[in-house]
């Protein structure tokens, strides 16, 4: 079964190095708080506000020792005014028997206002 896990995470500033360090920091505790490795992970889609340009997210994935090979695709976020700014989120499209209910989705500094509902991540 293909499950969706979520996470999002904002950045002070629209450079490189806080980008990269921000998305590899929410991407290290999706795949802690989930328990995953790259060989489950069929894709990764992260989506950043249009105030961020520095530099690709998918840059911090390849930081990851054994996730080279694992396809990520960045895209920018529909700009709805008024919504949260300078934040990264991340979609991972994960093979698990982990039922919907279990997964645990990462929203880390201030990105929480997107969906509290659903943050279960015990790093904030």
């Amino acid at each position: 079964m293909i499950r969706g896990v979520r996470g999002a995470i904002t950045v002070k500033e629209d450079k490189e190095p806080e980008i990269v360090s921000a998305t590899e920091m929410l991407v290290k505790q999706m795949i802690q708080e989930n328990n995953l490795s790259a060989d489950q992970v069929a894709s990764i889609f992260i989506s950043v506000t249009e105030d961020i340009k520095a530099t690709f997210p998918a840059k911090a994935v390849r930081l990851i020792e054994g996730w080279t090979y694992v396809p990520v695709m960045c895209m920018n976020e529909i700009p709805v005014p008024g919504s949260l700014q300078k934040c990264i989120r991340v979609m991972m499209h994960v093979n698990t028997d982990t039922v919907q209910e279990e997964i645990a989705h990462v929203y880390l500094k201030g990105a929480e206002v997107l969906r509290p509902d659903l943050n279960t991540s015990k790093q904030n």
